[in-house]
């Protein structure tokens, strides 16, 4: 009997040529002799079917993720790290696109945000010429990809704006191999190319926009160690903007005379709960993962983030920071204790293993609660003292067993009791000043007084600071200029009229 719901539809061809027809195979073959299909193996590698109506851009962009080799940095499944449309939920909460579908604009911010290097074309910004020059490119090697932004309609295919990665190309027939994620409704085909810029040159009636391609390749800066921006929260837009647009202006306003008056204008402005916008990147295992032996790739990373941490503290802008903010008449809305003080020990370890939760399931719970907090030493061989907080997070009605590895000074300790004050956790000043030291150099042009603007110019300089920690900054300078642009695009799309 047959059943109720629809499988796949009829490809229309012409004008679309079904990748598995014989005259695919032959167009693929042909394609293959000339050298266009060199991205197609590690495309097809990690082919994934959309798992939602609505998915297209998740699964285009979790599929080439895969295919660069780049790292997400998290779990996705048991102890494997992989792209999955599940962990794109920053930019836009997966909620929304299941049920809107998601922008261009938004696809491009997911790329960044996820760790890819982007370039990305509106039709309005590019030629047909231009597209088919970046298409033979990734065609004809492996480092790169392609994702189309387009409307089915051009094709007559039912539908409306796709997404789909571009998997080769043909040069005779000028045609190109477009992997479609929705496998459900139709098959992988060929088109000519100059049909796709036609499909590609369509306006999305969402954000009255041109659709366009996106270019996707590997970064040539590896993630940072200790510190990382998230827009994983609603509230990313608002900390971007303030500041991005909000602290040079504040600058040029306020009658600025010392260092100490000019962090306190920027910190007592600073949006709440700015720990959510920049993190510490945490050690995390679950439980039944580890056990009480340490490995020498999670002792490496331990020690590479304490060495980061503490040339934070090293530098003379952490000292005026840390002041600030351990001052009770000053900044009342930020923290007056730094989270290192010995009676704030199991708030630092509910708020490190909230976090490692989220770290694991990629996302961000509400209402967390972590319950049979342990905090506990290991030392092995000799090696220095490691502080490991376990605990059971629960979040709903679901439980997460898991430990939080974390560096401890290197002061001689007693006993292993005495671990535990001495842990190297990244309090508010630590963030703060890293915060700081990220800022694009013009954010502190407008200070008025020759003296102050010298000063402030000493203390951010990334040239001064330490190998290690100026590859820190930097990666977070490099994000806050992605987070601009993906401000950017969200602001226009806002703003865009219906056509």
């Amino acid at each position: 009997m047959a059943m109720a719901g629809l499988y796949r539809r009829i490809l229309p061809s012409p004008p679309a040529i079904d990748f598995a027809s014989s005259e695919g195979k032959q167009i693929f073959l042909e394609a293959l002799q000339n050298g266009t299909m060199e991205g197609f193996y590690k495309l097809i590698s990690s082919f994934q079917t959309q798992s939602e109506p609505a998915y297209c851009g998740l699964a285009s962009l979790s599929m080439v993720l895969n295919a660069l080799a780049i790292d997400p940095g998290r779990k996705w499944k048991g102890p494997w790290r992989w792209f999955d449309e599940s962990m794109l939920d920053c930019c836009e909460p997966l909620e929304k696109v299941k049920a809107e579908g998601i922008s261009f604009g938004k696809v491009v911010c997911l790329g960044r945000c996820a760790g890819a290097k982007v370039e990305a074309f509106r039709t309005t910004q590019s030629t047909i010429d231009d597209f088919r020059k970046h298409v033979i490119r990734c065609s004809t090697s492996d480092d790169c990809h392609v994702i189309s932004s387009y409307h089915r309609g051009v094709f007559k295919q039912t539908g409306t704006g796709h997404f789909s990665p571009i998997g080769g190309y043909h040069a005779g027939r000028d045609m190109a191999l477009i992997l479609d994620v929705a496998r459900f409704k139709y098959p992988p085909h060929w088109v000519p190319l100059s049909l796709l810029w036609e499909a590609m040159d369509a306006i999305d009636v969402t954000t009255g926009h041109h659709r366009g391609f996106i270019l996707l390749s590997r970064p040539r800066t590896e993630p940072g160690l200790l510190y990382t921006l998230s827009c994983k929260q609603e509230s990313w837009s608002g900390f971007a903007k303030y500041l991005i647009d909000e602290v040079p202006v504040l600058l040029k306003s306020e009658d600025l005379e010392d260092i100490d008056k000019l962090l306190q204008v920027v910190l007592v402005s600073l949006p709440s709960h700015f720990g959510d916008f920049i993190k510490w990147i945490a050690e995390v295992r679950r439980q039944e993962d580890g056990g009480e032996n340490i490995s020498q790739e999670e002792k490496g990373r331990l020690a590479m983030k304490e060495e980061v941490l503490q040339q934070v503290r090293d530098t003379g802008l952490f000292k005026h920071v840390a002041t600030l903010l351990s001052s009770a008449t000053s900044c009342r809305s930020m923290a007056t204790k730094r989270q290192g003080d010995d009676d704030l020990l199991s708030d630092i370890a509910a708020k490190l293993c909230c976090q490692g939760a989220e770290i694991l399931a990629g996302k961000s719970f509400e209402g967390c609660c972590c319950m049979e907090t342990c905090i506990r030493c290991l030392k092995e061989n000799g090696d220095n003292s490691i502080t490991v907080v376990s605990a059971t997070v629960v979040n709903g009605g679901s439980q997460q067993g898991l430990e939080v590895l974390v560096p401890s000074s290197e002061k001689k300790q007693k006993s292993c009791d005495c671990c535990s004050s001495n842990l190297m956790f990244p309090a508010s000043s630590d963030v703060l000043t890293a915060l700081l030291l990220a800022l694009p150099p013009e954010t502190w042009s407008g200070i008025k007084y020759d003296k102050l603007l010298k000063e402030v110019f000493t203390l951010v300089s990334v040239e001064s600071l330490p190998v290690l920690l100026q590859e820190e900054v930097l990666h977070l300078r490099h994000q806050l200029r992605l987070l601009k642009i993906c401000l950017r695009n969200k602001e226009e799309d806002l703003a865009a009229p219906l056509p």
